[in-house]
């Protein structure tokens, strides 16, 4: 795939009135007689033009295992309640001013309502998995947010500690982005009724692919492997952020370059050109390419779990998904 485009049009044409009804249960669900400022915060990021792409997983998944019933809908808009929740929070704790393109909610509001809203959006959640009568999807997404918010807390403990581990950035990074589209993909099969070991494929199929994208992100913020200069490249390294391609250069430094790590990203302190430097540094001990390498692994694994299932449109699209998002870096 040369684009998202392509992809996305695929799987949202497909899906185009699954999705259709989704948003329309987005929308009356965010609303609050009570507290209008919670659809006015709520509808700023749900409308922010992101592509819904855990709750297309939900949707495929579901379609793709034969399901005609309706439940998929709500639950599709469950997963999105809880992404959106997640963003309005993970704003607050980045002290962050920008998303897609656009003010965050608590730089137009204030900190407060962001996590009082994303807090409704999580109970919202709540009752729109309850609806489902399905226990077992309630465990499966009531399982997958506590292990956002580990992920969330286990980053906040690695945060600045430049002896964080490959092992230690991978579960923050199952936690914080792998585990909804496991949970996505996992549910849709689920309420369709499948079989066991198809139902666990697409747990494995989400899980890696949430891991792949949440390491070409990382990559991409230093350039991706071309080192390409783009408009929020930096974005993770002025942030501080420990991620893969900085503890993998941190692994292969010498004295003088671990100082500068300790300097950079353990305390803070960085200055002009410091950007550059990590980018010199990362390029000597090519550590993007072998960032690249990590982001294959989990294609090719997220590949593999879609083995299982009969051919079909939406397998395919599904296996595009994965060329698509590994395609970014190479």
């Amino acid at each position: 795939m040369s684009s998202s485009d392509g992809v996305f049009e695929r799987l949202q044409q497909l899906l185009s009135d699954d999705m259709t009804a989704v948003n329309g249960v987005i929308r009356t669900r965010m609303a609050s007689e009570n507290a209008p400022r919670i659809p006015e915060v709520t509808a700023h990021l749900v409308e922010a033009g992101g592509k819904r792409l855990r709750p297309l997983l939900t949707l495929a998944s579901a379609r793709m295992c034969g399901y005609e019933g309706a439940d998929h809908i709500k639950l599709a808009a469950t997963v999105e309640f809880i992404h959106t929740a997640t963003l309005l929070h993970d704003d607050v704790v980045d002290e962050s001013a920008q998303r897609r393109g656009r003010p965050t909610a608590n730089l137009l509001w204030d900190n407060k309502s962001s996590v009082l809203v994303g807090d409704y959006l999580f109970a919202r959640s709540f009752q729109l998995m309850v609806e489902t009568n399905n226990l077992r999807v309630l465990d499966i997404l009531a399982n997958a947010s506590a292990v956002i918010a580990e992920g969330e807390v286990l980053q906040l403990s690695a945060a600045a500690n430049i002896t964080t581990t490959e092992d230690t950035y991978i579960r923050v990074v199952r936690g914080k982005t792998a585990a909804l589209f496991a949970a996505a993909c996992e549910v849709g099969g689920v309420i369709a009724g499948e079989a066991e070991d198809k139902i666990a494929a697409l747990n494995s199929y989400g899980d890696a692919l949430g891991i792949a994208f949440q390491i070409v992100d990382d990559l991409l913020d230093y350039g991706g492997v071309s080192a390409t200069l783009g408009k929020n490249t930096g974005d993770d390294f002025r942030e501080g952020k420990l991620t893969l391609p900085v503890i993998l250069s941190i692994g292969k430094a010498d004295r003088k370059e671990r100082a500068f790590w300790e300097r950079v990203i353990g305390k803070g302190q960085q200055e002009d050109g410091d950007l550059e430097q990590a980018r010199v540094l990362m390029a000597r001990h090519d550590v993007l390419n072998e960032t690249r390498d990590r982001a294959l692994g989990y294609a090719q694994q997220a590949q593999a779990a879609l083995r299982p299932f009969p051919d079909s449109e939406l397998k395919s699209i599904l296996s595009d998904l994965v060329d698509f998002v590994v395609s970014r870096v190479q």
